[in-house]
């Protein structure tokens, strides 16, 4: 490990276990699920920035796509994306034509985002693309293997959810 002399947090020079790492180590649960997020952070954010994306981007689309036009304050809860950072999310989308920002009717103060149709296609570009980084992340394991994987980090994320 080297570390970080600014920040005082360390970094992993290369994730893979060649041996070299102690047993005790590549066994730690913790240890193993951190190493493949950064893994997975890693071949989601290149796969959208070669899609002209961000996982913000996502996460907004797939919000106004599943549930419906929203204000700012509704679609920050839904897409998990802080206020202050929404605000430009949606104003790269809205820039690119992905998304529409208009007064709400009931309350003028506030705007309600909708997703367009160019939106929707740029949605549907980016499941297929995020479906192949899964399945390169997960090539390894069968399909019932995933679907177990997914099953166990969902009731721990639940398990440890705020609240």
């Amino acid at each position: 490990m080297s570390s970080r002399a600014d920040t005082g947090t360390a970094d992993t020079i290369d994730s893979r276990d060649d041996g070299a790492t102690p047993a005790r180590l590549r066994s730690l649960p913790s240890r193993l699920l951190s190493h493949t997020a950064m893994h997975a952070e890693r071949l989601v954010n290149e796969g959208l920035a070669g899609a002209d994306a961000r996982k913000w981007h996502y996460a907004v689309l797939v919000a106004l796509q599943e549930s419906g036009p929203a204000s700012q304050a509704t679609l920050s809860r839904r897409a998990g994306i802080y206020r202050s950072d929404l605000v430009a999310v949606i104003n790269e989308l809205a820039d690119r034509g992905h998304v529409e920002r208009a007064p709400d009717p009931a309350d003028r103060r506030r705007n309600v985002i909708t997703i367009t149709q160019q939106g929707r296609r740029h949605l549907h570009r980016l499941d297929k693309l995020l479906a192949t980084i899964q399945d390169d992340l997960l090539a390894p394991l069968t399909q019932p293997e995933r679907d177990q994987l997914t099953r166990l980090l969902t009731r721990l994320l639940d398990h440890h959810a705020p609240g």
